[in-house]
């Protein structure tokens, strides 16, 4: 047996606290914890004990953030070692080849695959990490070398791996947020192909890790309703909903973003994929553009609305209303009647019941009627974990036909 990653500290709850921990959630915080007792730094596996004694749980221990434990096991028996790790990774990379394409998914989803705070995205042969809190930072190197040496057992070699821990997040948990190469330099400009369409992904300066991953199989369903049909892409990245309508047969499609660099990459997929004769994106902030599309008249069989998160934050909520909600009335009043509107939400803050209630009153203050077509959420290779914990929940997809009201 490989040496125990457990320290000899020990956390014992409050009276009455671990309420989300107890209904199957992944954090305890700093106001639920009486007292801290042994020999332990932060970052270290520590137990929890409930007040009365009964066991909780091994956790990394952090008293720089106000997330205080994040919960690595709950079970007593079960060995927090190297082989742990292991089983851990092996596991997430079985559920993978179970549910997703695994030529590009991600691989390690955080609290989801019981590996709090660690994202591992897989493109092709190169390994991208974000790596969110101390305790997991520490153990990155172990669980690395594990994913590597699973993959290599199917005949995958992994030829790089790319840190992208450059998120102000990480300065709650006391760390500096760091992107640098783990072991030998590579080029970090990788090729890869998604529902038939190829994209170059810049690991080192693309949104996130590189690519949005979780949009996979929705931007697949917006297929089957392109075919000869006229599509606005709002907020197009790099043109991931665009090339899926073009390859689908749409007669026009037209991508907006805000950024510059982006539609380079977008225009760089379009000929990549000989789809420029109907495909064309500009540079154009949507919230600006889309009252000026309306202005004049323009109409589309289909309109896609992927915008960032407006929110990142509860107490920024109402504001992301009022955004969702905008952007969503000016889409709505571009679509034909009878044609199809695209929206989603990648704001965890945004909830399920929030943003359906948002695109309804979008809807009747434009006198539209919707039919629902389809609802999804993010893709599979970013489970969703039933628990106290919603953090693994954060993506909501509408397909709608839409109709004026008559």
């Amino acid at each position: 047996m490989s040496e125990s990653l457990v320290s000899n500290g020990k956390a014992i709850l409050k009276k009455g606290e671990g309420r989300l921990l107890k209904s199957g959630g992944a954090w305890i915080f700093d106001n639920e914890i009486e007292s801290v007792s042994g020999e332990f730094v932060n970052g270290d596996v520590i137990r929890v004990e409930d007040f009365d004694g009964f066991f909780m749980g091994y956790g990394f221990y952090n008293e720089n953030s106000k997330i205080r434990i994040r919960m690595l096991s709950r079970w007593r028996k079960e060995p927090i070692d190297r082989a742990f790790l292991y089983q851990r990774v092996k596991d997430a990379w079985e559920y993978r080849k179970n549910v997703v394409d695994t030529s590009s998914c991600r691989v390690i989803f955080g609290e989801a695959d019981w590996l709090p705070g660690l994202i591992v995205d897989k493109y092709e042969d190169v390994l991208v990490v974000e790596s969110l809190a101390l305790g997991i930072d520490r153990l990155k190197p172990m669980i690395l070398d594990a994913l590597k040496e699973i993959l290599a057992k199917d005949g995958i070699r992994i030829r790089g791996i790319y840190e992208r821990s450059d998120a102000p997040v990480r300065t709650k948990e006391g760390l500096q947020p760091y992107k640098g190469f783990i072991g030998p330099e590579f080029d970090t400009n990788v090729l890869i192909t998604e529902n038939g369409i190829k994209y170059l992904v810049d690991v080192v300066n693309g949104q996130k890790t590189g690519f949005f991953l979780d949009q996979k199989y929705n931007r697949l369903a917006i297929q089957k309703l392109c075919k000869g049909k006229r599509v606005l892409d709002c907020f197009t990245h790099m043109g991931t909903f665009a090339l899926n309508a073009g390859i689908a047969g749409a007669s026009e499609v037209t991508g907006l973003d805000i950024s510059e660099l982006a539609v380079e990459q977008a225009r760089a997929n379009t000929d990549r994929n000989g789809l420029s004769d109907r495909v064309h994106f500009r540079v154009a902030d949507v919230l600006d553009e889309l009252p000026k599309l309306n202005a004049s008249g323009e109409q589309y069989d289909v309109v896609i609305l992927d915008p960032p998160a407006f929110t990142k934050s509860r107490t920024a909520t109402k504001q992301a209303i009022k955004g969702y909600r905008e952007i969503n009335m000016q889409g709505l009043k571009l679509v034909k009647d009878g044609g199809f509107l695209a929206t989603c939400s990648c704001s965890h803050f945004m909830t399920p019941e929030l943003f359906t209630k948002t695109i309804g009153e979008a809807a009747r203050s434009v006198h539209r009627r919707l039919r629902q077509v389809e609802y999804r959420t993010q893709c599979a290779d970013h489970p969703i974990l039933w628990s106290g914990d919603e953090n693994s929940y954060y993506l909501k997809f509408y397909i709608f036909q839409v109709c004026i009201d008559k």
